[in-house]
């Protein structure tokens, strides 16, 4: 393999790579590249792809297409840096989103234009604001990391303006529906993840991956070691939560003790009449089997609980509703943001803020009290 340099202009230096001859017709293969800047740094750019060839990494980057970029990127780089279910979410937005849009343009000379029509067709074709704003933020991760790899020289999408998505107010509960919530679902077999939701605002991973071994309910507390995730590839997955935050202690309302002894004592009926066919994992929340129940299956069954009572809410709405619960009870917020496992208490106020009672009342009132004692002076 061989290489050579020569200077074009100021500044601007052009780089003759030969490499591997085509194996079908035996035909040299020759390629061009153009280097910003000084020889030395020319140079250092002929050794570098001097060396992919020669180890074999070369790609001829100006016929690879955003699409081809997308599929390897997924592959070597965003399937080992996130969860298995958002690795899947990110695929799905990729490749029924993007791809049939601008899949075929060549990578290295996509524009920001280009992803500016992406954003178009994709608006034609009914796409919430919030999915295309999913799609560019993926895309936007995807080839920040292909001008790292220098396969281009700048990310087009950082250009283009994510849609502007309107804040979705959040659905909470009330002590009374909280309560009629709760006495529904008490024959139902979903009534343990339900109580520890509103109870605890465990996230339904936590709660469907929570064991005995976790749990004290003579010190009334449990501790989140755990989350369960479950993927169309890899089915139900055992994992440790995403963050440190994440693994925290959680203090029981008596009320959560006094229902989880009961719900104890059923758990052990449903494994003697299961005998043999009992999957033992320890687990609080399972199927009557004693296996993990499935987060889709719970939110599925939920919704339905839901929609019966006239409520409108999701599973995950439980921690919004005791969130809410907590603040409107006084409960400071660093209290809730360590019960909610945020990575910050900004977090907590941030998102939280608006349900905490009298904020705004209370800070006019010490602006007013603060100005009047000066100017009583």
């Amino acid at each position: 393999m061989t290489g050579h340099l020569r200077q074009r202009s100021p500044g601007s230096w052009e780089i003759k790579l030969d490499i591997a001859r085509d194996p079908l017709s035996g035909a040299r293969r020759t390629r061009y590249f153009t280097v910003k800047g000084g020889k030395k740094a020319a140079q250092a750019e002929l050794r570098r792809l001097l060396a992919t060839v020669d180890e074999g990494r070369f790609v001829e980057t100006s016929r690879l297409t955003v699409a081809q970029y997308l599929e390897q990127w997924l592959a070597d780089h965003a399937r080992h840096r996130v969860s298995g279910k958002t690795f899947e979410r990110y695929a799905e937005l990729l490749r029924l989103h993007v791809v049939p849009v601008i899949g075929s343009q060549p990578l290295a000379r996509t524009e920001p234009l280009h992803i500016q029509f992406c954003h178009s067709a994709m608006r034609h074709r009914g796409l919430s604001a919030q999915t295309i704003k999913h799609c560019h933020r993926v895309l936007s991760q995807g080839l920040k990391q292909a001008v790292r790899l220098r396969l281009i020289a700048n990310n087009p999408a950082a250009a283009v303006d994510a849609p502007r998505v309107a804040r979705i107010e959040m659905k909470v509960l009330d002590q009374a529906q909280t309560a009629a919530l709760l006495r529904a679902a008490e024959k139902s077999t979903i009534y343990a993840p339900v109580l520890l939701a509103v109870t605890t605002g465990m996230r339904r991973g936590e709660i469907l991956a929570l064991h005995w071994k976790d749990v004290d309910l003579d010190r009334r507390n449990l501790s989140v070691a755990q989350t369960l995730e479950e993927t169309k590839a890899g089915g139900l997955v055992f994992k440790t939560p995403k963050t440190e935050r994440s693994r925290r202690v959680i203090t029981l309302p008596a009320i959560a003790v006094d229902a989880l002894r009961q719900h104890r004592i059923r758990q052990a009926q449903d494994r003697l009449r299961a005998g043999l066919l009992w999957g033992d994992h320890d687990l609080v929340c399972c199927r009557p089997d004693g296996m993990p129940l499935s987060p889709r299956k719970l939110s599925k069954t939920f919704t339905a609980l839901s929609r019966r009572l006239g409520l409108g809410i999701r599973f995950h709405e439980l921690r919004h509703t005791h969130m809410s619960h907590l603040l409107a009870a006084g409960v400071h917020p660093k209290v809730a943001s360590e019960r909610a496992g945020h990575a910050s208490v900004s977090i907590t106020l941030d998102v939280y803020s608006h349900l905490i009672p009298g904020m705004q009342e209370d800070a006019a009132n010490r602006i007013d009290a603060a100005l009047r004692a000066h100017l009583d002076r």
